[in-house]
């Protein structure tokens, strides 16, 4: 079990809610990062006093700086400051609830510490999941996902003597917003309508991908990495209500799910505590209460950047790479209100066929190909 944690992305949904069950668990808190918000991370500095404190802004991290002049926090910037946050001799585990291929280079290094991973950064292994994959079996580190669809199989495959004995994996999704509606529909939503997630509430970037079930496509190819199995066992179903947050199919016909009420409190939980339990405070689910459990295919046709993210996955090496970067800049471009929605897939899709692409790449080659798919996104923009 957790005793003390670094938490990478601390002013986020995820990291907010990480310090919600850090109270409820008494654990300690060795590093806090963040990009720029100096106003609330002060306030998790001041109140769990961790040894270390990052902002990845260079300019926002020295205001921090003064601001904390009172208190024994040391405080970083940039890449730098993530990579010591990552690798704090007193963390035990490493929180990564950083967005994006940010991530990429802390979770090595703490994988290279051996530290437990909790894993919220899913661009991580969507874009590097064999390198990362590989690193942790080498360091004996261990990864423990807490997106709640890979927590949910997480929990299922416990009983399981061997992944020999899996047929497949079929991860759960709302639907998001957008449920429904056509491609023509789809064309003048806006970035308030994308925003409006019918069950979870969830930053601006990963609430967009919900809407454009981006999010499912990358929990497609983070989970072919977790599990080492190919594309053709790993499914995603629509299932509104977001009660069974993923399944586990045996090859004896047997089916495992984890149900709950839709609140991310309870995988960071299980990330913490893992092997062990701990008593939650909050609501649990009432199956006596709770709607009809209802269960669709996805349409790709409409909602293409499925699609797009499954052709990725069956490509492997640098496509996953392009794909995620390509939707990092296009999904920025949307929430500022320079491209539409459909623009979104349109977008990745160019970026696909610009970029060159590598079957087995370096770490190295995984970067270039990431900052290549993004400045060819700002190209097919401007």
């Amino acid at each position: 079990m957790t005793r003390s944690i670094a938490l990478l992305g601390s002013t986020g949904s995820i990291g907010c809610q990480t310090l919600e069950v850090v109270r409820e668990l008494g654990l300690n808190v060795a590093a806090l990062t963040a990009n720029a918000s100096v106003d609330l991370i002060e306030q998790q500095a001041r109140e769990f006093s961790p040894r270390l404190a990052v902002l990845y802004d260079e300019a926002a991290a020295a205001e921090l700086r003064e601001r904390l002049r009172d208190t024994k926090t040391r405080v970083l910037s940039g890449m730098e400051g993530l990579l010591a946050a990552a690798t704090a001799e007193d963390a035990d585990t490493v929180v990564t609830a950083v967005v994006g291929m940010i991530g990429l280079k802390p979770t090595l290094a703490a994988i290279e510490r051996g530290k437990r991973i909790a894993l919220a950064n899913k661009e991580t292994l969507v874009c590097a999941g064999t390198l990362v994959m590989d690193a942790a079996e080498k360091y004996g580190a261990e990864i423990v996902p807490v997106d709640s669809e890979h927590s949910a199989i997480f929990q299922c495959v416990q009983g399981c003597r061997d992944r020999g004995e899996i047929k497949r994996l079929i991860l759960t999704c709302s639907g998001g917003p957008f449920y429904g509606l056509s491609h023509e529909q789809l064309a003048g939503k806006t970035r308030a309508d994308a925003l409006k997630h019918p069950n979870w509430t969830m930053g601006a970037k990963i609430t967009v991908d919900s809407a454009t079930l981006m999010n499912k496509g990358l929990e497609i190819i983070e989970a072919m990495r977790l599990y080492r199995l190919p594309l053709r066992q790993v499914d995603a179903i629509i299932h509104r209500q977001s009660i069974v947050h993923s399944l586990v199919e045996y090859r004896d016909g047997a089916m495992l799910a984890q149900l709950g009420t839709p609140d991310m409190k309870l995988p960071i939980r299980y990330a913490m505590t893992y092997p062990c339990r701990a008593e939650t405070p909050d609501r649990t689910l009432d199956l006596l209460s709770c709607p009809p459990l209802t269960f669709a295919a996805p349409d790709e046709d409409t909602f293409r950047c499925l699609k797009l993210a499954r052709q990725c996955a069956a490509v492997g090496g640098t496509a996953c790479a392009v794909l995620n970067g390509a939707n990092e800049v296009a999904v920025g471009a949307f929430l500022r209100d320079a491209v539409g929605f459909n623009d979104i897939p349109a977008l990745v899709e160019a970026a696909l066929g610009t970029v060159e692409q590598v079957s087995a790449p370096t770490l190295e080659e995984i970067l270039a190909a990431d900052c290549a798919a993004r400045a060819a996104v700002r190209a097919h923009i401007q």
